[in-house]
């Protein structure tokens, strides 16, 4: 994508709907994270291509679990940061790396689909991601579908919040 932003609305549509199984904060944080690469490249002039090791299938799994490794002592954190979204939080390490691997993943797919430098499937630089979807999208389209998924992102969340509102309306009479 152009700006990082563009993935926040897949990421948090798919964290929402698979919340029982992601980590939100981490699936969310792992599609940025991964973009320091491309940052590090630009500030410091590495040259191209701006996305290397990180945004690819391989390299994205050892960010992910990184990503896992460093939050983790930070989970109570991430506790209140849901509770201020009126999201309920439990986690695990486990669930910590799944969600750490698969957030970057999806960033990289995203990436794939509109850089043509991304090797998603590195070390095998023969298959391009970009080609296959450019013949069917162009990149325009690609954003509008970004944007689609921040709405559904958005649909999600009132009824993640209208769920967890009736939960605790149900604890308290019961």
């Amino acid at each position: 994508m152009p700006f990082t932003p563009y993935h926040f609305g897949p990421s948090c549509a798919i964290a929402l709907a698979l919340r029982r199984w992601l980590d939100i904060p981490i699936f969310v944080l792992a599609n940025v994270a991964v973009d320091i690469e491309v940052l590090v490249i630009m500030i410091f002039d590495l040259g191209h291509p701006a996305h290397r090791y990180c945004h690819t299938l391989l390299g994205g799994a050892v960010v992910g679990v990184l990503l896992a490794m460093l939050a983790y002592p930070f989970r109570h954190y991430f506790k209140k940061l849901m509770g201020l979204f009126s999201l309920p939080y439990e986690t695990s390490f486990k669930k910590m790396v799944i969600s750490g691997i698969l957030g970057v993943w999806l960033h990289i797919l995203i990436d794939g689909a509109y850089h043509f430098d991304v090797n998603v499937f590195w070390p095998n630089k023969t298959i391009k991601l970009w080609r296959v979807v450019q013949k069917y999208a162009d990149k325009n389209r690609i954003e509008d579908i970004c944007v689609l998924f921040f709405l559904v992102a958005v649909i999600l969340y009132a009824i993640a919040m209208a769920s967890t509102k009736r939960q605790n309306t149900n604890k308290k009479t019961t």
